[in-house]
């Protein structure tokens, strides 16, 4: 959902995430079709709900958000990233042959933390 928090919104965080998620049902969630993204690829995602829950968070760290987050939001899970272009375009094409679009689980949300080395999680909110 975002690229780049803060840290020091760490514990605003956490509280929203459980206020969104906790005896609350999950959106519903389809896996669309697939995006490039340039040097990588990924699924694409629709859910109201999930942009709704977003636009929910923008408004919250309207004043911490980074260019980048305070623009548009293309939903998506990201299957490849940071390879070559001719790379990207071969497994985007590998994918279209047999990908066809279908309603996901969302089980929760999760915050991760990245430090220069592996991602760190931060914390886990589930739905009901």
């Amino acid at each position: 959902m975002f690229h780049h928090l803060p840290p020091s919104v760490e514990a605003e965080l956490k509280h929203r995430l459980n206020g969104i998620t906790r005896g609350v049902r999950a959106p519903d969630v389809k896996a669309a079709g697939l995006m490039s993204l340039g040097r990588g690829v990924a699924i694409r995602i629709e859910s109201p709900g999930l942009v709704a829950i977003r636009r929910e968070l923008v408004d919250a760290f309207a004043g911490m958000l980074t260019p980048q987050d305070a623009g548009g939001w293309r939903p998506h899970v990201t299957i490849q990233n940071k390879v070559t272009p001719a790379t990207a375009k071969l497994l985007l094409q590998q994918m279209e042959r047999d990908f066809r679009p279908k309603t996901v689980e969302l089980i929760g949300l999760g915050a991760w933390w990245y430090r220069g080395g592996p991602w760190e999680m931060l914390s886990r909110h589930l739905f009901a």
